[in-house]
């Protein structure tokens, strides 16, 4: 294998201008990872919407991970960066003095006289021309890997990101073999009969009389005048409205709350009325309702339902389990205000409940009584 070969570089560059040279690409290393890490800052400010006169596009969860992940990348490069930087500085201020070739010696200055004073010494040679390089040696063993440098002070911790989409539900694990019936309890011991009432005498039949003849059928009399119409009954359902889901609808449901939409099978009489969203139904004549409502999702879920009635919860509507259900229904008796309005809600889960689709997903019922 031949060896490697150099160009020639004119003019020459001292040890000096080598080390400053080197010492110079670490600075513009430097600078332009500050660059990278500026820019990667600017892209959270962005995403997060906190750069003072820029208005963020609305990030969705997808994008704050991805940025996440983008960021994590580039600190972790910058980090194997700042190590080998570190390693080359320190290699260029150690390294060894360069030295030229030694010049030829110069011609020994003649011999004097024996015994006569010693002639001067002679003037110093001129210093021969630098020979030619020689051809570069072979490359020496790598030297043992050096000492790990400290670990660098911890980071800020990130922003907490959003919770990300609940899983699909697993599939139903198959049900458990019946156990075997127990044996049969003793029979309990048979009650006293109790005492038999004494019966009562027999009364005497009486003869039966002679069957007199049949009369003759008497004439047709004339017909009654109409009796005055009685009174109308009490209606009990003065107004009846009705709305359902059977769309199989996936909700995401928060903490605080997510309205159901029911936009289906709709029943609206012309005194309730349904906002474009179908959440929102209000009521716009006074008295006493009955509220029901049904909610059956695909799955068993810990989440809770209830009705909110002019923006507040109402608490005997609220069905709130400690274990997971797939079903769940609730009724009320209510008395309402003109412009009083109901929504369904779901609340207490974080992440996305699917309602049954072609059945009844959820309904709400409202029933004005008087």
């Amino acid at each position: 294998m031949s060896q490697p070969s150099f160009p020639t570089i004119s003019p020459p560059i001292t040890r000096d201008d080598a080390i400053n040279m080197i010492l110079s690409s670490i600075a513009m290393e430097e600078l332009g990872l500050s660059h990278v890490l500026n820019a990667e800052g600017e892209k959270l400010q962005y995403v997060l919407g906190t750069i003072p006169g820029i208005s963020s596009p609305g990030a969705t969860i997808s994008d704050v991970l991805a940025v996440n992940d983008s960021v994590q990348d580039i600190l972790k490069s910058a980090v194997q960066n700042q190590l080998f930087l570190n390693a080359k500085m320190q290699n260029a201020l150690d390294s060894s003095v360069m030295q030229g070739p030694t010049g030829a010696t110069g011609a020994t200055g003649a011999t004097g006289p024996s015994g006569g004073p010693t002639g001067a010494t002679g003037a110093t040679g001129a210093t021969g021309a630098v020979g030619a390089a020689g051809a570069a040696g072979a490359t020496g063993a790598t030297g043992a890997t050096g000492a790990a440098g400290p670990t660098g002070a911890t980071g800020p911790a990130g922003a907490t990101g959003s919770t990300g989409p609940t899983g699909a539900t697993g599939i139903t694990g198959a049900t458990g073999a019946t156990g075997a019936a127990g044996p049969t309890g003793d029979t309990g011991a048979t009650g006293s009969v109790g005492p038999t009432g004494l019966a009562g005498s027999t009364g005497a039949t009486g003869p039966a009389g002679a069957a007199g003849a049949t009369g003759a059928t008497g004439a047709t009399g004339a017909t009654g005048a109409t009796g005055p119409t009685g009174p109308t009954g009490t209606n009990v359902t003065a107004t009846t409205a009705f709305a359902a889901n059977t769309s199989g609808s996936s909700i995401s449901v928060i903490a605080v709350g997510t309205p159901v939409p029911l936009p289906n099978n709709q029943i609206i009489p012309a005194d309730i009325t349904v906002d474009g969203t179908n959440t929102i139904f209000t009521v716009n004549t006074a008295g006493r309702y009955r509220l029901s409502y049904h909610v059956n999702t695909t799955a068993a879920l810990a989440l809770s339902t209830r009705l909110i009635i002019n923006g507040s919860p109402n608490t005997a509507s609220t069905i709130a389990p400690l274990l997971s259900l797939s079903s769940f229904s609730n009724e009320i008796l209510i008395a309402l205000t003109v412009g009083t309005t109901i929504t369904l809600q779901l609340f207490g889960l974080l992440g996305t409940a699917v309602l049954l689709g072609s059945s009844a997903g959820a309904s709400l019922m409202i029933v004005r009584l008087s």
